[in-house]
């Protein structure tokens, strides 16, 4: 796996911003995006799927601006607003850097909010798009995700172990590597500029960040390229109503629930996300 830096420069910021980017294998480009929790880089949610999917495909997995070894503008930008026209420059201005007129998405969470603010933007440059327990669509803020999201409000291992523990139906899953886990996690976030950056992206009442992330059903109703949702049926973060939500509203969308799984269904139903992501960016499903 390749490991490169790209100096950026995006219309939001004034100032050049650097990026880092995660690269394997070869074939058809597929840009995937992180999620929003603490210590969260591209490396950290893709690190099962960077190596399966690049037998078959060209896979990108970016820090975004903000977060892992990205830039940390400073001042940051306030709110999550400002920080989705950053997160929107950056990942278009990677596929310029990197030569690439068209590429697939999967969007994990924010990733999926992301996802489909690009193909607001720039629905030419975009192929088939997977999204993953996503945001975008309007969900009351769950306990669990206003813990994630105020992280900072008690740093410490302890929280970490338990946000990590939410990502998983079952605890048993991840309990023999809780530990590796919560403390890599631990030691990206406790990094200055990582917290500067998450609180400003995060802020109370944060009800309002998740309205502010939701995706116009007009807007919605434009994008008529294939999706494919995937959904844990028990997700404790982000509510099932949302891709119900988008279902609803995408004219091109087909939605698999996943029993026994919360948010992380590309580590805990790894073989299956594999399966049918492959199967769905190959057009075969």
């Amino acid at each position: 796996m390749e490991k490169l830096k790209f100096q950026i420069r995006v219309s939001s910021w004034p100032e050049v911003l650097e990026a880092t980017l995660y690269r394997e294998g070869q074939g058809e480009p597929v840009l995937f995006i992180h999620g929003s929790g603490p210590g969260a880089t591209g490396l950290s949610n893709w690190q099962l799927a960077l190596p399966e999917l690049g037998q078959d495909f060209l896979c990108l997995a970016p820090d975004l601006v903000g977060y892992g070894e990205s830039s940390h503008p400073d001042p940051p930008p306030q709110g999550v607003r400002a920080w989705m026209r950053v997160w929107v420059d950056q990942l278009l201005a990677l596929l310029e850097a990197l030569g690439l007129k068209r590429a697939h998405l999967v969007g994990n969470s924010l990733g999926g909010a992301i996802a489909l603010h690009l193909l607001m933007e720039a629905p030419e440059r975009f192929g088939r798009v997977v999204l993953m327990g996503p945001a975008g669509g309007p969900f009351q803020m769950t306990p669990e995700l206003d813990r994630i999201w105020g992280f900072y409000e008690d740093p410490t291992l302890a929280t970490m172990k338990n946000a990590i523990r939410w990502f998983a139906f079952d605890e048993g899953f991840v309990q023999d590597r809780l530990e590796g886990i919560a403390r890599m996690r631990l030691e990206a976030a406790l990094r200055p500029e990582v917290r500067r950056s998450f609180e400003a992206m995060w802020p109370r009442p944060r009800q309002e960040v998740i309205d502010q992330l939701v995706v116009p059903p007009s807007a919605l109703r434009r994008m008529g390229h294939p999706v494919l949702i995937l959904h844990g049926h028990r997700d404790r973060i982000v509510p099932v109503e949302t891709s119900l939500y988008l279902m609803e509203h995408l004219p091109n969308a087909h939605l698999v629930l996943l029993g026994r799984t919360s948010h992380w269904v590309q580590i805990e139903r790894a073989e299956a996300f594999h399966r049918l992501v492959r199967s769905f960016l190959k057009g075969e499903l």
